[in-house]
C-alpha cells in the first residue's frame, strides 16, 4: 500500500526523494518521511502526518541536512494511527539506523516483547518500528548491515518491503522484500530503489523488479543481489516504457480528470500489434500453446473491485466468442471456499498494480492446484505477471487517481483480446466474426473521444445531484457490471450510498429502495441488436418512474423508445452490444468526478483508500 523511495547518488537527495514521493503519493497519504545520511555522518529526517505537501511545508520551515544516501516513505496506516510519531522513517541504534517499511509485519508482538526484554524502548504504535529496533539490535551484534538485515528478514511473518540505512556505512541502502513490491533502477553513478517504477521514472528508465524473498543492496555504482538464503541473483533488467511526464498532471484539475480524457488512449495502445490482417493474435500467449486453448475446460476469472468488474464484462465475451464457461470470483474469497480446479482451468487475474496481494495469493493458489494462469496487468515487473504462466499487458500507462479509470477500460480491452485470440485458435467463430469484432474493437477509442464531449452536460447534472443521499445504478447483460462500476465510482469519491442492481432483480427486493425523486442510472441496450433485453429495460423504467424515481438513461443515438420514460438521457455512439461497456462507463466515471468536486472532495485521494493493496 504504502509508497517507497531509496536513493544513492549526486544529485540533492531531499528532491529525489520528495520527487519520487509525489509520484506515489496515490499509495498512501496518511503520512510522509524522508531520513538522510547526511555529509556530518549522522542521520537527518523529517516526517509528518497528513499528505505529502505537510512534509514539504515541515522541509521548507526545518530543512534536513544534505547527504547522498536517503529514503523516504509515504504511507497508508496499517499498525498504528496517521500521526507524526507513527510516520515512518522509524529510527533505532540511538539514531544512528533508519528504516521504512511497505506491508505487515504478522509477527511483531513477539519480536516487540524479545526487544522489550532486551532493553529496548519503543515510541511508536507501529510493526515498523519493531522491525528498526531489531535491525538495529543485530547491527550492535554484527557491525555489518547487510548482515544483520539478512539475518532479521528471515525472522519476519507477513508481508514487507524493508528498507534501512545505518549512517556508520554511507552510501549503502539494503532492502528486502516478502509478498510486497520492490524495484530497483539503475543509474549512471546513482542508483534507486522504490515501490514502483513512478519512484525513479524521471532519472532512469531501466529498471528491474526484485524477486520474492530476495534483499538488494544499492551504493552509488553498484546492486547486488541475493536472497534470503545467501545465495547470488541476477536481476532481469526492462525498460520503463512510459515517460515521468505521463505522471504529471499537465494542467489537468486533477489526475483523474486527465486520466479519463486518456480513456481512448488506453483501448489503442492496449490494442497496438495484437491485431494482424484484422485477427487478434497475442504473442504473450504463446508459451501457453493452442492445445491448452483448445483444452480450456473452464476459466475462473479472480480480481478485486473495479478489476472484478473489468472481468464480468469480460467473462460474456469470452462466453459468448470462444464458448468457454466463465467463473468470476473475487480474490479473497476464491481460495477459501476450496475451488475446484485442475490442469484444464484456466485462471485470468486481472490487477492494475500487479501487486493485489489477494490476487496474488488466489494465482499461488489456483497453480499449485494444477491450473494455469495468465494475468491482465498495467504495470511492467510487478509480482503477479511474473507468478503467472502469460501475461496480457495493458497499456493505459500510470494512473495516479486512486480511483481506477482508464485501467478498467484497458483491462476490459485485454480480455476482449483474450476471448478474440481463443476464439481464432479454439475456431468457435467463422473469420468474418473475427475480423468484424477485431474492427469493432478497433473503433473504439474513437466512439470514446465522441463520449468524452458529453462531459460538461454530465458536470452539469452532478452539480444539480450534489446535495442526493443515494444514487442507484441499473443495467442487465453486459451493463450489469457498468452499473456495478458506476456505483463503487460515487461511493470511492463522493462518499454517498450507491448501489448497483442487475435491472431484472429489481422486483425482488430493490424496488422498495425506490422513492420520490430517487436518482437511478438506467443502462440503456441498443434496440438494434439487443431488442428483447432493450424492451425489458424499457419496463424497468417505467416500473420505478411509476415510484417516483429520477431516471437518468444512458441510451444510444437514435433510442426514441426512451425518451418518454427518462428525466434525462446521455447519449452514447452506436456500437455492438458487447461493445457498449466501453461507452456507457464513461459518462459515470465523469458523474462520479464531477459530484465529488461539486462536494469540494479530493477526487484522486480519496479518504481511507490506496491505490495499489498489497496487504489481505
Amino acid at each position: 500500500m504504502c509508497g517507497i523511495v531509496g536513493y544513492v547518488g549526486t544529485q540533492s537527495t531531499v528532491d529525489v526523494l520528495v520527487a519520487g514521493l509525489k509520484r506515489q503519493e496515490y499509495r498512501g497519504y496518511d503520512s510522509a518521511g524522508i531520513a538522510i545520511i547526511a555529509n556530518d555522518g549522522t542521520i537527518s529526517s523529517a516526517k509528518k502526518a497528513g499528505k505529502l505537501q505537510a512534509l514539504v511545508d515541515e522541509l521548507a520551515a526545518h530543512p534536513v541536512r544534505e547527504g547522498a544516501t536517503g529514503i523516504g516513505h509515504t504511507r497508508w496506516a496499517t499498525h498504528g494511527a496517521p500521526s507524526d510519531v507513527n510516520a515512518h522513517p522509524h529510527l533505532a541504534d540511538d539514531g544512528k539506523l533508519a528504516l521504512i517499511h511497505n506491508g505487515i509485519i504478522e509477527n511483531f508482538s513477539e519480536l516487540r516483547a524479545e526487544m522489550l526484554a532486551a532493553g529496548h524502548d519503543f515510541v511508536s504504535e507501529t510493526d515498523t518500528e519493531v522491525a528498526a529496533v531489531l535491525v538495529g539490535h543485530l547491527y550492535r551484534e554484527t557491525g555489518d548491515l547487510r548482515a544483520a538485515f539478512a539475518r532479521a528478514v528471515i525472522r519476519m511473518h507477513g508481508a514487507f518491503t524493508l528498507l534501512a540505512m545505518h549512517s556508520d556505512e554511507p552510501g549503502l541502502i539494503v532492502a528486502a522484500r516478502h509478498n510486497s513490491p520492490l524495484i530497483v533502477g539503475f543509474g549512471d553513478g546513482e542508483n534507486f530503489l522504490g515501490s514502483d517504477v513512478a519512484a525513479f521514472v524521471a532519472h532512469t528508465h531501466r529498471a528491474a523488479a526484485v524477486g520474492q524473498d530476495q534483499i538488494v543492496a544499492i551504493t552509488s555504482d553498484a546492486v547486488t543481489v541475493t536472497d534470503f538464503a545467501g545465495h547470488s541473483v541476477m536481476l532481469d533488467e526492462f525498460e520503463v516504457a512510459w515517460d515521468a511526464s505521463a505522471s504529471d498532471k499537465g494542467g489537468w484539475s486533477s489526475f483523474m480528470a486527465k486520466e479519463i480524457t486518456e480513456n481512448p488512449d488506453a483501448v489503442a495502445n492496449t490494442i497496438r500489434g495484437r491485431i494482424d490482417a484484422g485477427l487478434v493474435t497475442i504473442p504473450e500467449l504463446a508459451e501457453l500453446g493452442d492445445d491448452f486453448l483448445k483444452g480450456i475446460s473452464r476459466i475462473i476469472v479472480v480480481a478485486c473491485g473495479t478489476a472484478s468488474y473489468a472481468g464480468m464484462v469480460g467473462a460474456y465475451a469470452i462466453e459468448q466468442w470462444a464458448r468457454i464457461p466463465v467463473d468470476v470470483q473475487l480474490s479473497h474469497e476464491f481460495r477459501y471456499r476450496d475451488p475446484v480446479v485442475d490442469a484444464s482451468t484456466l485462471v485470468i487475474s486481472i490487477s492494475q498494480s500487479g501487486e493485489t496481494m489477494d490476487t496474488l495469493m488466489a494465482v499461488k493458489y489456483a497453480q499449485e492446484h494444477g491450473a494455469r494462469a495468465i494475468s491482465i496487468c498495467n504495470s511492467q515487473g510487478a509480482t503477479i505477471p511474473r507468478e503467472s504462466d502469460a501475461v496480457i499487458y495493458t497499456h493505459a500507462g500510470p494512473e495516479v487517481a486512486v480511483a481506477s479509470t482508464k485501467a478498467f477500460v484497458a483491462q476490459i480491452t485485454g480480455l476482449y483480446l483474450f476471448a478474440l485470440h481463443a476464439a481464432r485458435v479454439r475456431e468457435t467463430l467463422t473469420h468474418e466474426d473475427l475480423t468484424h469484432n477485431a474492427a469493432e474493437l478497433e473503433a473504439v477509442p474513437a466512439k470514446i473521444e465522441q463520449v468524452l464531449t458529453t462531459g460538461s452536460t454530465v458536470a452539469q447534472l452532478a452539480k444539480w445531484m450534489s446535495d442526493t443521499p443515494a444514487v442507484l445504478f441499473l443495467g442487465r447483460n453486459v451493463g450489469y457490471p457498468i452499473a456495478l462500476e458506476g456505483a463503487l465510482k460515487l461511493k470511492e469519491l463522493a462518499y454517498i450510498h450507491s448501489e448497483g442492481f442487475a435491472a431484472g432483480e429489481l422486483k425482488h427486493g430493490p424496488i422498495a429502495l425506490i422513492d420520490h425523486g430517487q436518482p437511478v442510472f438506467v443502462i440503456v441496450p441498443s434496440p438494434r441488436k439487443s431488442a428483447v433485453i432493450h424492451a425489458k429495460v424499457i419496463s424497468n423504467i417505467q416500473e420505478i418512474r411509476a415510484r417516483g424515481a429520477r431516471v437518468i438513461a444512458i441510451a444510444e443515438q437514435g433510442d426514441a423508445a426512451v425518451l418518454p420514460f427518462a428525466d434525462e438521457v446521455i447519449q452514447i455512439p452506436l456500437a455492438d452490444p458487447l461493445f457498449e461497456p466501453f461507452l456507457a462507463v464513461i459518462p459515470l466515471q465523469i458523474f462520479a468526478m464531477e459530484l465529488a468536486h461539486a462536494k469540494g472532495l479530493d477526487v484522486d485521494q480519496p479518504r481511507n483508500l490506496a491505490k495499489s493493496v498489497t496487504v489481505e
